[in-house]
């Protein structure tokens, strides 16, 4: 990594861990990265900093946080810290996942990590993958932080960070922004609710249901089948991940035809497109979107930043296959549609 302008520091460095450490326990806030998306993190112990997360995103206060873990005999003693015992089916999903973009939801330890929680009975906890952030919930365990409850790093509703750039442009140089380079999955973690004795996906992510149920041994449940309200969780609002520009999903021949009639016009528009479409303006901003889902994902924040930062009003969207591995995208891309 290049030397890194304000407060962003390199996540490989010592120096930097132990200082990030430090502003957590004495709690304040510390940007890092995962492997989803970049987080804010604050002590998840820590009420008064759990505070500070929902005034700087401008986050409604009852609207959960995930609570980041370590791996290994740390990760253990913080599971048992956070949450009840788990469910059998739970144990083989964080046998199977974890550290990876699984978060599950489970039955909350009276007494701990309330406000992260947003005062639910149950809370989010993740183990994410990424080096860095597991150097840095490490770095955390020897100062006596426990986990870190860690939204995206970015005001609230608004496009997720991949970038340690990303963080600064939302925050300024204020903040503490720990570097782990790009985000390797891009979109955020998947949910699973563990609390109602049967696993229900809350949020898709790159682990599929398939997967899911291969792991646990048992059938995903939709939220109807099951009499008890869903557990609130982060990210499932119907408009959220949104760019300022207005986005629209459409098929390939409704894309092609609004070029047509578009013309040699077209101003303040961009297009990301699996399909390759004519148009006869030189002002539509265009890009390819991937075949791969994945690659996809790894993307598509970047991307709705990228078109963002060019002016335009008007985003137009290929509408992702209607596959399984499709699901995480295209949620996120249907939430951004919504906002």
């Amino acid at each position: 990594m290049l030397e890194a302008p304000g407060m962003i520091r390199d996540g490989r460095l010592p120096e930097t861990l132990v200082e990030a450490a430090r502003v957590l326990r004495a709690g304040g806030l510390v940007a890092f990265p995962t492997e989803t998306v970049y987080g804010l993190g604050a002590d998840a112990t820590n009420d008064q900093a759990v505070a500070g997360i929902f005034a700087a995103k401008g986050r409604p206060s009852d609207h959960p946080l995930i609570v980041h873990v370590a791996a290994g005999p740390r990760g253990t003693e913080a599971l048992s810290r956070f949450a009840q015992p788990l469910p059998l089916f739970a144990q083989r999903l964080v046998q199977a996942f974890w550290p990876g973009p699984l978060t599950l939801i489970l039955t909350r330890q009276p007494g701990v990590a309330g406000a992260a929680a947003g005062g639910e009975d149950t809370v989010g906890l993740r183990c994410p993958s990424h080096p860095v952030a597991q150097a840095l919930l490490a770095a955390c365990a020897e100062q006596g932080v426990a986990g870190l409850a860690g939204p995206s790093a970015n005001r609230f509703g608004r496009i997720s960070p991949t970038l340690a750039a990303h963080v600064a442009e939302e925050f300024g140089d204020a903040l503490l922004v720990v570097d782990g380079g790009a985000c390797d999955v891009g979109i955020e973690s998947t949910i699973v609710d563990c609390s109602r004795g049967a696993p229900v996906l809350l949020r898709p992510g790159v682990i599929t249901r398939a997967q899911i149920e291969a792991a646990c041994g048992q059938v995903l449940r939709d939220k109807a089948d099951l009499a008890a309200p869903d557990p609130r969780a982060p990210g499932t609002l119907e408009a959220h991940y949104a760019p300022n520009a207005k986005v629209r999903l459409m098929d390939a021949r409704a894309l092609q035809s609004a070029l047509d009639i578009l013309g040699a016009s077209g101003a303040h528009i961009a297009v990301w497109s699996r399909t390759v479409l004519k148009q006869r303006s030189s002002r539509i901003l265009q890009r390819r979107m991937p075949d791969d889902a994945l690659a996809v994902a790894q993307q598509l924040f970047a991307v709705l930043r990228e078109f963002d930062a060019a002016g335009v009003k008007l985003i137009w969207v290929e509408t992702p296959p209607a596959t399984p591995e499709w699901e995480g995208v295209a949620d996120r891309l249907q939430r951004a549609a919504a906002a």
